[in-house]
């Protein structure tokens, strides 16, 4: 059991018989009380909701089992896993992986979360590197400060990059956020 005060982004919480993912965690002062207004996506069905919690509700935080896993390859619809200690791979389908699809690649290791057997998420690393498939040239005086382009990466995801980066750069992206890091390397 936990409280409505100790939600936090990325807890997964048991309500009305359904698991749910804290998405967005937000602490509210009232005269008397403290409030915890959340957005929570329901993990089996996808979709989210808001909530408000008092700071002394008590809720049933889910125990989610981990266990670091390698991305091996995709075969149609499904992407193989291999768990790293006893080899074992698993096929998940896309909506089992939402997000993390955008900074999927060949080797990269995962943490899967289970609950009660059953497969909920996956969880990458803060950061990846990515290749820079296509983008504009950057140009000669372009700055760290200059201004942004889109970039497309490897993996199809777009995002905006300083004007220096150029196609067939290797960038750090935030998982968390989708945004540009640093150049790697």
């Amino acid at each position: 059991m936990i409280n409505g005060s100790e939600l936090r982004r990325g807890v997964v919480i048991e309500l009305d018989g359904k698991l749910y993912q804290v998405v967005e965690y937000q602490h509210v002062k009232m005269k008397r009380t403290a409030l915890a207004r959340v957005k929570l996506r329901d993990i089996s069905g996808g979709h989210t909701v808001e909530r408000t919690f008092q700071s002394d509700d008590k809720l049933v935080r889910a125990r989610m089992d981990t266990r670091q896993m390698q991305y091996l390859y995709q075969d149609g619809d499904l992407y193989y896993f291999m768990d790293q200690e006893n080899f074992e791979q698993i096929p998940l389908n896309a909506s089992q992986l939402s997000d993390a699809l955008n900074y999927l690649k060949e080797g990269i290791s995962v943490d899967v979360s289970t609950y009660k057997g059953e497969i909920i998420g996956v969880d990458m690393p803060i950061t990846v590197e990515l290749k820079v498939v296509d983008t504009e040239p950057g140009f000669k005086g372009d700055t760290a400060t200059g201004g942004t382009k889109p970039a497309t990466l490897e993996t199809g995801l777009i995002v905006q990059v300083p004007l220096f980066v150029n196609e067939g750069d290797v960038i750090k992206v935030d998982t968390r956020t989708g945004s540009y890091l640093e150049r790697a390397g």
